[in-house]
């Protein structure tokens, strides 16, 4: 299984980002081959849009949960339409790897 992880930048040990469609990077976990992928988010800057662009660059990954602080209401109709799980994760001082070995634990 795959999940999107909202990140402040583009390591392990960086912190979750909060914001979904405004986050810095994404990172796909893939639970089954232990893969990680950062990708920088191109929306990030957008003036408007940021979200449901970044529903569309996560979906297009093939990922079936994704984790941040937290989501915007347009994004949330979006998610349950592709049947994608949203994980919010309050705790800004979390690493992508706490993360990660949430993930793992599971």
């Amino acid at each position: 299984m795959k999940v999107a992880i909202t990140s402040s930048g583009n390591s392990l040990e960086s912190n979750i980002d909060k914001r979904f469609g405004r986050c810095s990077f994404f990172v796909i976990y893939d639970t089954e081959v232990q893969s990680i992928e950062f990708i920088p988010n191109p929306s990030k800057e957008s003036m408007e849009g940021a979200g449901p662009a970044a529903v569309q660059l996560v979906a297009s990954k093939g990922v079936a949960k994704v984790v941040s602080g937290e989501f915007g209401g347009k994004v949330k109709s979006l998610f349950d339409s592709l049947k994608i799980q949203l994980i919010i994760f309050q705790d800004e001082e979390k690493k992508v790897q706490d993360i990660i070995n949430k993930l793992k634990q599971n």
